[in-house]
């Protein structure tokens, strides 16, 4: 930093293609020599902890950093020629193209230092790049110079010349929409004419004898299998374009020995298949659009429910276009999906029927989501708890961030899964033990009695279902069930036996989410001991209901935590992105 507080211009590097056991020390003490530096940091997966293979280096002083990219630039560490280049920042440089050659059509043997020595006589390199696989050099690569001139004597020069006895090309780099723009272009003016479905019959001179009539060709050729047989299809090349276009206008679609044959331009595999591809996305963004607002999910079902009865519990809310329960086989899966006419029919019957419950089991009904409309919003939650969390300095946060969990407000922690020496100040008295603290000045507490793994509340003489209202029906609310019956008294649970809608009704509502979190942390650091925390975190987000059917189905509680992971690699990708 410079005495007004701005930071150098052009004191940042990029250091790729590094082995994955680098780290901030090696570097240090390999760029150290260079003059002071700010800051070091190695990009790494943040589930694996696993470096990227790229770094960036701060340094105090510009001339610094030129000098250890002029000096170090492919020296080896760890077996492997590092890449350094200018750290840009500026996005719009770097997709704008401007000065960006490619090459290809190059020996195996040339690699990044190779390319970049050669090139390096045109201008100032802001980065070079050799593309390789697992099996080495692909054949191309990419020189971005500082300036639009020094590109175009590279081009000038460099455009087919030999570099170890192979003739490259040497253009300016085109975007993807550049290419699929001009390659549209050059498709529209075709001269080869593929035709299949003709049959077995058919050979080169009676495929020409049809397709002369409609001008001069220069190859006719069906194509056979390894026994000499037509496999049904062919080509023909036209001398002329407007002779290729009419002999499909005029064959296309018709009869040939009892066949309708199929004629039309020529395309290469990775064209058909792109084609193929975009028709299939355009199809699949029709449907979602389609069932935008109107397709319900239904799961918590009972095993006998099946398609007519889920129709049939749905049908007074609306016109059903499809009602589909979800198997394994025979055997229900315990969800699916109901789909009405109208945005307003799906709305009235998600607020009816939610919490329900139909035959044995109160059902979670709520609007259909993609997997990425799921893995946004979770992305988002878990974005906003991390800015949150950067700017709270409490001590009880800071506890919880050590122990690897994070918590949107701090509670009292009781008998869990957490670090209990992050915590233990915090906990004078457990939770449950054989007599509850003494309450001055304070109303008897209800009578609270657990029979048959469900509680039941005496107050005044009268027994009630902590789980069910009066009507004796489930009600659910946004985050929990049957908020309008709590109990001041915990419910004595011994160890961690299964959690029942009315267990966790009955409990304080400042409980009830550490109710959930004891059952899920076991499950959870089963799976991923190192991010059993921040998952559960993540998870605890979730309506309670939800999060009791996710205890009770292994498989909807794996699917969440997939998603949870998928969502913590996405940002950390996000975080660590190379800026290249």
């Amino acid at each position: 930093m410079n005495s007004s507080g701005q930071a150098y211009p052009l004191a940042s590097l990029y250091v790729g293609d590094l082995h994955s056991d680098v780290t901030e020390a090696m570097l240090y003490q390999k760029f150290s020599p260079a003059g002071p530096i700010m800051s070091i940091r190695v990009c790494r997966d943040i589930i694996t902890r696993r470096s990227l293979g790229y770094a960036y280096i701060n340094f105090q002083q510009p001339a610094d950093a030129e000098c250890a990219l002029d000096t170090m630039n492919y020296d080896v560490i760890k077996g492997r020629p590092i890449r350094i280049m200018w750290s840009q920042r500026d996005p719009g440089l770097r997709k704008s193209g401007v000065g960006n050659i490619f090459i290809k059509n190059m020996d195996e043997s040339i690699d990044n230092k190779a390319l970049y020595d050669t090139f390096s006589a045109f201008g100032n390199i802001l980065s070079c790049k050799v593309v390789c696989d697992e099996k080495g050099s692909k054949g191309y690569g990419f020189v971005h110079f500082e300036t639009h001139e020094a590109a175009n004597r590279a081009i000038g020069t460099m455009n087919g010349m030999l570099l170890n006895d192979r003739k490259v090309f040497v253009g300016h780099f085109k975007s993807r929409k550049e290419r699929e723009v001009e390659f549209g272009n050059k498709a529209m003016k075709f001269t080869n004419v593929y035709i299949k479905n003709f049959g077995e019959d058919y050979t080169d001179e009676k495929l020409m004898e049809v397709f002369t009539a409609f001008g001069r060709t220069l190859s006719v050729r069906v194509m056979k299998d390894e026994r000499g047989r037509s496999r049904g299809f062919g080509f023909v090349n036209y001398a002329n374009h407007e002779d290729a276009q009419k002999a499909v206008n005029e064959m296309n679609g018709k009869e040939i020995n009892g066949k309708i044959i199929y004629v039309g331009r020529a395309q290469k595999r990775l064209e058909r298949q792109g084609e193929l591809k975009r028709k299939f996305d355009q199809i699949k963004q029709d449907r979602i659009q389609r069932y935008q607002g109107v397709n319900l999910y239904v799961k918590n079902l009972d095993d006998s429910i099946d398609d007519e009865r889920l129709r049939k519990e749905f049908a007074p809310y609306g016109t059903i276009t499809s009602a589909k329960v979800m198997t394994d086989g025979s055997q229900s899966k315990g969800f699916g999906f109901v789909c009405f006419s109208s945005p307003e029919e799906a709305t009235k019957a998600v607020t009816e029927m939610n919490g329900r419950i139909v035959a044995t089991k109160p059902l979670y009904v709520a609007l259909a989501q993609r997997r990425e409309e799921r893995k946004a919003i979770l992305t988002n939650k878990y974005m906003q708890r991390l800015a949150t969390l950067r700017t709270m300095t409490s001590p009880i946060i800071d506890s919880y961030q050590q122990a690897g969990y994070y918590m949107t407000v701090p509670q009292p922690p009781t008998r869990s899964f957490y670090n209990h020496n992050a915590v233990s100040n915090m906990r004078p008295v457990p939770r449950w033990t054989g007599q509850p603290p003494r309450l001055q000045d304070r109303p008897p507490p209800r009578q609270v009695s657990t029979r048959n793994n469900i509680a039941t509340q005496t107050v005044g003489g009268r027994t009630d279902m902590p789980g069910m209202t009066r009507s004796g029906q489930y009600k659910y609310s946004s985050a929990v069930r049957n908020v309008q019956q709590v109990v001041t008294q915990p419910v004595h649970i011994q160890g961690h036996e299964p959690l029942t809608a009315s267990m966790l009704a009955s409990a304080p509502l400042m409980d009830q989410k550490q109710l959930l979190g004891e059952r899920l942390y076991p499950v959870i650091h089963a799976l991923h001991p190192n991010l059993a925390g921040k998952i559960t975190g993540m998870l605890l987000e979730i309506d309670n209901s939800e999060l009791l059917h996710m205890l009770e189905t292994p498989e909807s509680l794996h699917s969440k935590v997939d998603e949870a992971i998928a969502v913590l690699q996405a940002h950390q990708a996000k975080e660590c992105s190379p800026k290249k």
